[in-house]
């Protein structure tokens, strides 16, 4: 199996290698930008939190909006909505809460993938005798409509006897390719979501899962801003194609001529896409979203003026010199502020 896999993709296309490198450089930019306030940076989390677990049970079926689901973590009532929809919403947005907060302290390991399944799931009544284990009995995947309907099936999964052979080389292989680094861990990331989406290793569950993870890995792989960014939004947004590139993927597994190029061009063009708007948190334009209320204060004084002292603008704005400090920091280093000399006389003016 891991010479199968490491077959798979060897020899990449030059417009997949193209994805891959823009979608580095974003990355590259957003390490270098993004120092944040922790604040700024909850806030932004949180809204994500909302947004994913909203797109992922609806691409799933789930009839729950993104306020609804905002709602139902606030703990307010939600009779009018079916207590499946509100126990797997409640399940998503705890597990990817995790994964978001401690991502750096979660091992990839076959263990964590089954821990996962039993997190997500936990709230499901539905759910309770399978979860955390493995399939007992065949599936296949579908594709289902906005009203959650079944509009065929989109292929054939792995054998309930073979799941626990195949997802124990998977895992494995992924482990050991990520350590190893021959492959580009883009690469080996789809390659585990493809074929993790082909085994379909759970009774119920599977996507839902696969996007989890798909946020756990390439945060592990350096991509930072996965909690800033729905991943899973543009998924949804993108359903159709999501469907046909899998479709068209996964029909070449286990044959002479495996091709998984289909889905890593999907997959990467919504990483790019991904990227980019994480990029474009840091545009002027949207300065005002990532800076606290305080940090605005200083921020819209800067723009109405030629150029202050921090002493200045604190007796200005009202605001406490520490404040205007930190605020000074953050713009500096989203390079919406410039200093103009040093010391006592040090200076600050918009950009």
């Amino acid at each position: 199996m891991k010479y199968e896999f490491n077959k798979r993709i060897k020899n990449m296309p030059e417009n997949l290698w193209g994805l891959v490198n823009q979608i580095d450089h974003l990355k590259g930019q957003w390490v270098g930008g993004a120092r944040l306030n922790p604040q700024v940076l909850g806030r932004l989390k949180r809204s994500v939190l909302v947004t994913s677990t909203g797109a992922s049970t609806r691409i799933e079926g789930s009839k729950l909006s993104d306020e609804d689901v905002e709602r139902l973590m606030r703990g307010l009532s939600m009779q009018t909505f079916a207590d499946r929809d509100r126990q797997e919403v409640r399940g998503y947005y705890e597990l990817l809460q995790n994964v978001f907060d401690a991502w750096k302290h979660i091992p990839f390991s076959e263990s964590t993938v089954k821990h996962f399944h039993r997190e997500l799931l936990k709230y499901a009544d539905k759910d309770e005798l399978h979860r955390g284990e493995y399939k007992k009995k065949e599936n296949q995947v579908h594709m289902v409509d906005d009203a959650g309907q079944s509009i065929g099936v989109l292929f054939d999964t792995t054998p309930a006897w073979r799941t626990p052979k195949e997802m124990q080389e998977l895992v494995e292989w992924t482990q050991a390719a990520l350590d190893e680094k021959e492959f580009h861990p883009l690469f080996v990331i789809g390659n585990f979501l493809v074929e993790f989406l082909n085994i379909h290793p759970f009774e119920d569950g599977n996507g839902r899962l696969s996007r989890v993870l798909t946020n756990l890995l390439l945060l592990k792989a350096g991509y930072e801003y996965m909690p800033y960014v729905s991943h899973e939004k543009l998924v949804e947004d993108n359903k159709a194609e999501y469907y046909l590139a899998l479709r068209r993927s996964q029909k070449t597994l286990r044959g002479e001529q495996e091709d998984i190029t289909p889905w890593l061009e999907f997959f990467f063009s919504v990483l790019l896409t991904q990227a980019r708007t994480a990029i474009d948190l840091l545009s002027s334009e949207n300065v005002e979203k990532l800076l606290s209320p305080k940090q605005l204060v200083v921020w819209r004084y800067l723009e109405q003026t030629t150029e202050a002292t921090p002493k200045e603008i604190s007796e200005a704005a009202n605001v406490a010199r520490p404040t205007v400090s930190q605020a000074l920091d953050v713009l500096l280093r989203l390079k919406k502020v410039e200093r103009v000399g040093q010391g006592r006389t040090t200076r600050y003016r918009k950009i």
